[in-house]
């Protein structure tokens, strides 16, 4: 009792009406005696329920199926535990808690930050990602440098979040400091009534700042509002046997590898990204892309590769310019050499089509020469490496990866070693000597942005479309 008395001051101290502490503080209360299903019946029923949001850190439609950060954490959970997984769909982290709360649902996986507030209503798992709240605003705001530069602006946060959490507690320093919240906006929602001029500046993870700000080229981060935070998944307070089930297997993915995997797949190719250059790659979608498009989409099916895929890859080439040509003579939408056009039969390489075709079935024949070892989405990033480099120093980096004690068959690991091939005590003992390794890294990173944009304004044109 005396934790509960505990937080239930500490609900107060927050600036919570007397009213509205009661409540919550009854709600951790209660979450002693929340229903809920146990380990036994999960394995027995073979079916897990997940709690999240429809965002892009967490679950959302992708062009292939569901995908999101959260989705494949999940998944590769269900899959060890050998059940089914059934999504149920929440707006904000205020019904997120009142349905672990409640029982509907076996993790809350959205998400979540782990806040001492928040302690009590239920078992956190171990973290699986730290992130800072960063203060992002729109680009025609001069930026908030420091906290005390925050009052004045117009400031617009999710209700229930973190974020309200630390604005509250800045205001104990910072009497003028106001923000309005919203229980009908999520935070990705909120970036775009920022470019829209609704509001000022808003509060979110780096983490879905990161992932986001590739779509909305007008705002910018301004500072970070908060140390590293944990975010972990929720489950009822009773659910004590799948809650050490859970953390075996996390501490199992983190020694494997898996997490991360999942990791690199989601946020591994955005830290190189230049924002500025997304407000251009937009406008080429609607104005250069079209010309292009049925080229790419028989190239894709022809060589059994996604049409979108080639279209970033070609971009990052020639920014979709079929006249294009580099100070090395390489030529065309698809930058290929001489060399290769002849090996290819490609009779010019200003013809979009056959450049499109030649650059398509190129990329295929790179992919298809990786040992079997090499699986997945780790295909298709070490074959757009050797589009860049050579396939050469493609296993000579494997090999590197090898002598050093890392996986020669993951991007995550093969994107750390391909640097190094610029170093003289490290190259002179590879076959094929010198590379640009960086290089390489960053122009497997840029194509995988270009295609996330790409397939995002896709998205969306399909969605209006059909509303249409």
């Amino acid at each position: 009792m005396r934790l509960f008395k505990w937080q239930f001051t500490l609900f107060l101290s927050m600036g919570l009406s007397m009213t509205a502490a009661i409540g919550i503080w009854s709600l951790w209360n209660d979450a002693r005696f929340a229903p809920h299903r146990d380990l036994k019946t999960i394995k027995s029923e073979k079916a897990l329920t997940i709690l999240t949001r429809n965002a892009p850190t967490t679950y959302f439609q992708g062009r292939d199926g569901p995908t999101g950060f959260e989705y494949q954490l999940t998944q590769a959970f269900a899959e060890y535990m050998g059940v089914s997984v059934h999504y149920r769909f929440l707006d904000t982290m205020d019904e997120i808690m009142q349905a672990v709360h409640a029982g509907t649902g076996d993790i809350a996986a959205a998400g979540i930050t782990r806040l001492p507030q928040r302690d009590g209503i239920g078992l956190f798992t171990p973290a699986y990602m730290n992130v800072r709240q960063q203060v992002v605003c729109r680009r025609e705001v001069t930026p908030p440098k420091r906290v005390e530069d925050l009052p004045g602006l117009s400031i617009l946060v999710p209700e229930g979040t973190s974020y309200v959490v630390t604005l509250q507690k800045l205001r104990r320093s910072l009497p003028e400091l106001q923000w309005v919240t919203t229980d009908s906006l999520s935070t990705e929602q909120l970036f775009e009534q920022l470019t829209n001029g609704t509001a000022d500046c808003t509060v979110a993870d780096s983490n879905i700042v990161s992932i986001n700000q590739r779509f909305y080229p007008h705002l910018r981060v301004a500072m970070n509002l908060s140390k590293a935070q944990p975010l972990a998944w929720l489950l009822p307070e009773r659910a004590t046997a799948l809650h050490a089930f859970i953390s075996q297997w996390f501490e199992m993915i983190r020694k494997n590898g898996q997490l991360r995997d999942i990791y690199e797949r989601n946020y591994g190719h955005i830290k190189t990204f230049d924002y500025v250059d997304t407000r251009v790659f937009q406008r080429r979608i609607l104005r250069r892309l079209p010309r292009y498009q049925t080229h790419f989409e028989e190239a894709g099916t022809l060589h059994q590769l996604p049409w979108t895929l080639l279209a970033a890859l070609a971009y990052q080439e020639s920014h979709w310019n079929n006249l294009a040509r580099s100070p090395t003579g390489v030529r065309g939408i698809m930058m290929l050499t001489l060399d290769t056009a002849r090996t290819l039969g490609l009779n010019s390489r200003l013809d979009p089509e056959q450049s499109i075709e030649a650059g398509a079935r190129y990329l295929r024949e790179l992919i298809d020469r990786l040992p079997d070892d090499i699986t997945g989405e780790d295909r298709i990033w070490i074959g757009l490496a050797a589009y860049n480099i050579g396939m050469g120093h493609i296993f000579d980096s494997r090999a590197l990866a090898k002598r050093l004690g890392k996986n020669p068959n993951k991007w995550a690991d093969l994107k750390t070693v391909l640097p190094l091939l610029t170093r003289r005590d490290y190259y002179k003992t590879l076959r094929n000597g010198y590379a640009r390794g960086t290089e390489a890294v960053q122009y497997v990173q840029r194509i995988r942005n270009y295609r996330d944009i790409l397939e995002r304004d896709l998205l969306a044109e399909q969605l209006t479309t059909t509303l249409l």
